[in-house]
């Protein structure tokens, strides 16, 4: 069988999307599959709308027995606004009726990856299908689902709609314009995360008898061998914290964290906070306003090693991310295998991952105070976080490992190939 999927970003990125698209491929190597993905060059995701961020300089490479073809991001001169500006007018587009050929067109303006739609048009292979992900980065879905549709080629979207903060569609209608939905709709399965993602699907008209709701995992094994006393001896961090795994960006909470923890330190705490993840053009902008007392009690590692990333997480108190651009969020799977409570917000599909109250508490996004309240609860009561920890830790090994979840997902493949 020969697979190819196509994703906006790949190893050796570490993200969430990312994550799972590295080990569906490898597995799926490991059967003896023959299995490409057709990627970008970019790291940061900043890198799609805006010039001097990150990328990854090998276009081509083999690594552990996946094909990766990258292609370079171009974009269309001008300021970086150019792209939100584009994203937001199409948004507007997308409220009038019979819009959804006109948004095909406007997505691929900016940015293009010229050498992708090449490699596709010239390609000799057939593959046995296409999986694809992240619906809104649709610059790269769309020559991908059109290939599918006039080669007859099986057509998987593991789309990740982010359904924000509830009544709330300023996120959403990002990730469920017209021609989003149509190409969910004329796609041969559509992987979703919770039950919520879903439920919100259906009400948009994506039939019910092509979707699949799976979520994803982890592998408890290589997560294992985080060592907490390295992590004090390496960083000199021996104070409690909290720690904070992912993009660091608004939208992630990461923000909303630290305002939070300043509350924290000003009625005289101690604990410090601990972000790993690559840092957002934003994010870096704010840093650099922080006074040099609250970014002395911040240790930001952007580049982190998995080997510093379990150490962390065996020596932090609690793992919090307050996000609303998660549709499942598999850093808190991560947390669990370590035994640590948890701090989501209520939004996206943490709700359907997270039970409040239970493996770890939900707050509001946004709201700095409500989170203050629960770090704070969570730092003190150890019987309480402890429980929570537990609680996670054994809901993951019951029901959110990739055992589980590619056997799901790999049935999905036979469905359409086998």
């Amino acid at each position: 069988m020969h697979a190819l999927y196509v994703i906006q970003r790949y190893y050796p990125y570490q993200g969430g999307s990312e994550l799972v698209c590295q080990v569906l491929a490898e597995r799926l190597a490991a059967e003896g599959n023959d299995v490409t993905v057709w990627t970008t060059d970019a790291w940061d995701l900043d890198h799609f709308w805006a010039a001097g961020r990150r990328v990854v300089r090998s276009l081509s490479e083999h690594h552990n027995g996946v094909n990766i073809q990258r292609f370079p991001v171009k974009r269309v001169p001008g300021p970086p606004i150019i792209y939100p500006v584009l994203r937001r007018a199409m948004v507007e587009l997308g409220r009038l009726p019979g819009t959804a050929k006109l948004l095909l067109q406007l997505a691929q303006i900016t940015p293009q990856v010229p050498e992708f739609k090449r490699a596709l048009a010239m390609t000799p292979q057939r593959f046995d299908f296409i999986h694809s992900a992240n619906i809104t980065l649709d610059f790269m879905l769309i020559p991908a689902w059109r290939y599918a549709r006039k080669h007859g080629v099986p057509h998987i979207i593991t789309p990740y709609v982010h359904l924000g903060v509830p009544d709330d569609r300023s996120l959403v209608r990002y990730y469920t314009m017209p021609h989003h939905v149509e190409i969910m709709k004329t796609s041969d399965r559509v992987i979703v995360q919770t039950p919520s993602e879903e439920a919100y699907l259906r009400k948009l008209g994506i039939p019910q008898a092509i979707m699949r709701c799976i979520g994803v995992g982890v592998e408890p094994a290589e997560l294992q061998g985080g060592d907490a006393e390295r992590f004090r001896q390496e960083t000199g961090i021996h104070e409690p914290f909290v720690l904070s795994i992912g993009t660091l960006a608004r939208d992630k909470g990461t923000l909303d964290l630290i305002s939070a923890m300043q509350q924290l330190w000003q009625q005289g705490r101690h604990e410090r906070l601990v972000l790993i993840g690559t840092p957002m053009a934003h994010f870096e902008s704010a840093w650099d306003v922080l006074p040099s007392h609250i970014r002395e009690r911040i240790h930001i590692f952007p580049r982190a090693a998995e080997a510093r990333k379990r150490d962390a997480l065996a020596a932090a108190s609690v793992f919090a991310m307050p996000s609303r651009t998660d549709s499942f969020g598999i850093v808190y799977l991560e947390a669990w295998l370590y035994h640590l409570p948890v701090i989501g917000a209520y939004a996206g599909g943490v709700p359907d991952v997270i039970t409040d109250g239970e493996t770890g508490f939900l707050v509001p996004f946004g709201d700095e105070r409500a989170l203050a309240q629960r770090l704070a609860q969570l730092l003190d009561d150890r019987q309480l976080a402890q429980r929570m920890g537990a609680a996670g830790h054994q809901h993951t090994l019951k029901h959110l490992t990739w055992q589980v979840k590619y056997r799901q997902i790999r049935n999905v493949y036979a469905e359409l190939v086998e």
